[in-house]
């Protein structure tokens, strides 16, 4: 199961999923385009707003009667705002929680049996895309900071909790990745600025990018756990410090 599959990671982590062959059910809000996907890969779609419990369950109960579950993808989530600390929205910051850390608790109680009983028989995988923003600071950065960090958590905790069960725990932790969506809703919807973001940075990552490195985690053979990666362009050296500019080597002038 992958979440946030309507679109960026999550949609291109369908398509890697499902061209390595896995079965995959997709689950984000936007009905429409689950099923626009699941029409072109052969996805299967759950519509369901993952901060609501009671989506929730009802996701758990359709797992359950169509599963078993050997993996979830966990992609759901997001940004609201650059406001300084001083300035910050609660509202935002609440939104960022919410979506970020206990839809991704919950979401990981309600499916642990349904995963437990995938792994009866081999194993299975728990895999969290968090952020770059959960392990450096960056001005304006403060209500995503602190979302990623305490989701980044999660998984952290998770390995400790269930060592001695055949359940993999991975992170993916992405740096500045151009998809049609994250910066545009972070920015409320102001595309020159959310553009402006990307601005001369050589080749920044796309969602393709992540999904490639999701869809080897859980190929991976069984005994191999990808704890954490951390996957950046070239041009970005940390979350504040990116080269706007052609990428070229420093050569001193032998004379």
């Amino acid at each position: 199961m992958v979440t946030g599959a309507s679109t960026g990671i999550g949609e291109a982590t369908v398509r890697a999923l499902r061209a390595s062959g896995w079965d995959v059910v997709g689950v984000a809000r936007r009905a429409e385009r689950l099923e626009a996907l699941a029409a072109e890969t052969g996805s299967t779609a759950f519509a369901a707003d993952l901060t609501d419990a009671a989506q929730i369950d009802a996701l758990r109960e359709h797992l359950a009667d169509t599963g078993p579950v050997h993996a979830l993808v966990h992609v759901a989530g997001g940004a609201r705002g650059t406001d300084r600390v001083e300035g910050g929205s609660a509202e935002q910051w609440r939104w960022m929680y919410e979506s970020n850390v206990i839809a991704a608790q919950q979401l990981t109680a309600a499916l642990l049996p349904q995963l437990r009983a995938a792994a009866v028989d081999g194993h299975a995988d728990l895999l969290f895309v968090t952020s770059v923003a959960a392990r450096g600071a960056y001005p304006g950065g403060g209500g995503y900071n602190a979302a990623k960090a305490a989701e980044s958590m999660i998984p952290q905790v998770l390995r400790l909790e269930l060592n001695g069960e055949p359940i993999r725990i991975t992170e993916i932790a992405p740096g500045m990745v151009h998809t049609e969506e994250f910066t545009l809703r972070r920015l409320g919807g102001d595309a020159v600025a959310a553009e402006a973001v990307y601005s001369g940075v050589e080749a920044p990552l796309v969602a393709e990018d992540v999904a490639d490195v999701a869809a080897y985690a859980l190929n991976a053979p069984a005994h191999v756990n990808l704890d954490l990666i951390v996957i950046r362009p070239v041009a970005q050296a940390a979350s504040h410090l990116l080269a706007r500019g052609p990428l070229r080597p420093r050569i001193e002038d032998p004379s």
